[in-house]
């Protein structure tokens, strides 16, 4: 493992502890989960539930925003102290902690409003945007086998006839928007996400059907276990409180803090 992967037992929670400052890597195009608001400030469920880890730790959050292939290089550097985010598979489980699960999302698929499809069946043979590096991108490329605690089977309930991989579901969103099979036929992607696009008024209809429900974790270096419990007690503290349901609902209207 590279030494800029892991962290010193005690390290990163002295750290923070020490300038009261808890730096938090998201994403300015996340949807509801982070985003810049109208006065570009970054806001969203992940960003109110960092403060809040924030807050019970007794420092202030900060955040960053580099690109999701950095986060998930893993190289971070001391950059950051947490990302917000992440599906704790296996594999990635090698490369960093997970301490906390606060967030489980449908996984749906979008089309234009011209389209044709109406059902995720639809979509065998066409071209299918996702973002790469995620549990999506395997899904439609049918080698998505679920390795995290609680998953449960997939069935794969089309086969693309070509996959586009974006550095973010905004930019396969964009693509999607321009016309029915202009460049995509659809986009698959976090349920939340999709429905935020729709909302605001993207030219897009959601498909029936779930492709398969992914746990969202927040994710630390690995070997300050320390740290990373004192982030896991911190959020079964808003869980058990309400403070984390109440937060998924003000943000996206339902509870998805809990599999379903």
């Amino acid at each position: 493992m590279s030494s800029t992967t892991a962290a010193s037992a005690g390290e990163v929670l002295d750290k923070v502890l020490g300038t009261k400052t808890l730096t938090v890597a998201v994403g300015t195009d996340w949807g509801e989960m982070s985003f810049l608001n109208d006065k570009h400030e970054l806001d969203g469920y992940g960003v109110a539930v960092a403060k809040a880890v924030a807050e019970r730790l007794g420092v202030q959050a900060q955040f960053v925003t580099p690109g999701w292939d950095v986060i998930v290089a893993s190289n971070w550097q001391a950059r950051w102290d947490l990302a917000m985010y992440m599906t704790p598979t296996k594999a990635r489980a090698e490369k960093f902690d997970f301490p906390a699960v606060y967030f489980y999302e449908p996984v749906l698929a979008a089309a234009h409003k011209n389209s044709q499809a109406t059902k995720l069946s639809d979509l065998g043979g066409k071209v299918v945007g996702v973002a790469s590096n995620t549990a999506g991108e395997s899904y439609v490329n049918r080698t998505l086998k679920p390795d995290w605690i609680g998953a449960q089977p997939v069935q794969f309930q089309f086969d693309p006839g070509e996959v586009k991989t974006y550095a973010s579901t905004n930019i396969a969103l964009d693509d999607l928007r321009l016309g029915d099979g202009v460049r995509l036929d659809a986009v698959l992607s976090s349920g939340p996400i999709l429905r935020g696009a729709i909302k605001s008024g993207y030219p897009l209809k959601e498909l029936d059907g779930i492709a398969f429900y992914a746990p969202s974790a927040i994710v630390a270096q690995r070997d300050d276990k320390e740290f990373s419990d004192k982030i896991a007690a911190a959020v079964q503290s808003m869980r058990d409180g309400g403070t984390l349901s109440q937060l998924s609902i003000k943000w996206y209207g339902v509870d998805y803090t809990s599999q379903k």
